[in-house]
């Protein structure tokens, strides 16, 4: 074979290797770093060990909600998986410590900072961080963080009743509404109590919730309106990417649990669904951290069918949204004035979950 056609063979089988992985090789790790300085640096209320919710300049800070930290305390374990030798975890313990209180009737975690003000305790930023420790519980098997996430599985279940068939309220004291985003993330409780316990409650709590989020807040298109009204049954049909990535991503573990190919061919069907409806213009809609969640449950996906076209859109977005929404100061986010933690919190955990497909 000559040199020439020996060359255009080689170009030909590179050609074929790249269609065949057409996905990024990026090294995020730059970005993770990045974005992680600008959390400590911006952010961070060391005095306190606390959070500042907003960094807008020229205006006095204050101490995050819970929710924020939902979102940091995921991107913490997700930044500990690229770089295990840094303690991303143990600031965002300490601060989410700062808002636990026995005001409920079981032990949460309540909306703000409990020695700031009382307030009431949302059943999804509960399941949030249950969600995140037992992610860290499976890598560092530290019982304290299983034991958390045991608490809340508790709590949640008090947020059950047979209002509109079933299903999980949204709000401690607020009776008025069940919503796919507390029902969702508690399936994923459930389901991740069940594979470290192997107690079949968890796996019977999960079922139910999922039956009854099918059975209420399922659109026609597959994918998830946002709530239930109490007592008027009224549907709040908006539809946000995390109710499709907590739902997307039950479906896949529930897969892995029975073996039952339904819950596969149902997350297919549902990524497909989602890729269309919310993926316009070559983006996404706006939130960063309603994103990373739906990202969960694509990369949920991939593990289990390698599908690479499931992961072309999230590169593209991780890329666009560092090249036209980062502020000179390395901060991301629509706003030009004003930058916020969950938005810091929810891109370091899509580059760094990114990364380790990569």
């Amino acid at each position: 074979m000559s040199s020439v056609k020996r060359y255009l063979v080689c170009c030909f089988f590179i050609a074929v290797n790249y269609c065949s992985n057409a996905q990024p090789v990026k090294d995020y790790r730059p970005f993770i770093n990045s974005v992680y300085s600008n959390i400590n640096r911006y952010f961070y209320d060391a005095g306190n060990k606390l959070y500042y919710e907003e960094c807008v300049q020229g205006e006095k800070q204050t101490h995050s909600f819970l929710w924020p930290l939902c979102a940091l305390i995921q991107a913490a374990n997700e930044a500990s998986v690229i770089n295990p030798s840094v303690n991303y975890i143990q600031p965002v313990v300490d601060a989410i410590d700062q808002y636990y209180t026995t005001a409920t009737s079981l032990p949460s975690y309540q909306a703000s900072v409990v020695k700031e003000k009382k307030d009431d305790a949302f059943y999804d930023d509960n399941q949030w961080i249950a969600i995140a420790y037992i992610d860290i519980y499976n890598r560092e098997h530290e019982k304290k963080y299983l034991d958390a996430a045991v608490m809340i599985y508790d709590f949640m279940m008090t947020g059950y009743d047979s209002a509109a068939g079933g299903g999980l309220y949204w709000k401690y004291a607020d009776k008025t509404t069940k919503n796919t985003c507390s029902n969702g993330p508690g399936i994923l409780v459930a389901l991740q109590l069940y594979k470290i316990t192997n107690d079949n409650k968890y796996l019977q709590t999960a079922l139910q919730l999922y039956n009854w989020v099918n059975a209420h807040l399922q659109s026609p298109d597959g994918l998830y309106y946002d709530n239930i009204k109490i007592p008027s049954l009224k549907i709040d049909s908006a539809k946000y990417t995390y109710n499709t990535g907590t739902m997307l991503q039950s479906n896949v573990l529930l897969y892995n649990i029975t073996h039952d190919k339904k819950y596969l061919q149902r997350a297919e069907s549902m990524a497909a669904a989602a890729t269309n409806f919310f993926y316009k213009n070559n983006k996404l809609p706006g939130h960063y951290w309603f994103n990373a969640v739906m990202l969960r449950g694509y990369i949920e996906l991939y593990n289990v069918n390698h599908d690479k076209q499931l992961l072309h859109l999230w590169y593209n977005e991780a890329e666009r949204i560092w090249r036209d929404e980062k502020n000179t100061n390395g901060l991301l986010g629509h706003n030009a004035r004003k930058k916020s933690l969950i938005d810091q919190a929810a891109m370091v955990e899509v580059y760094a979950r990114l990364q380790a497909v990569n």
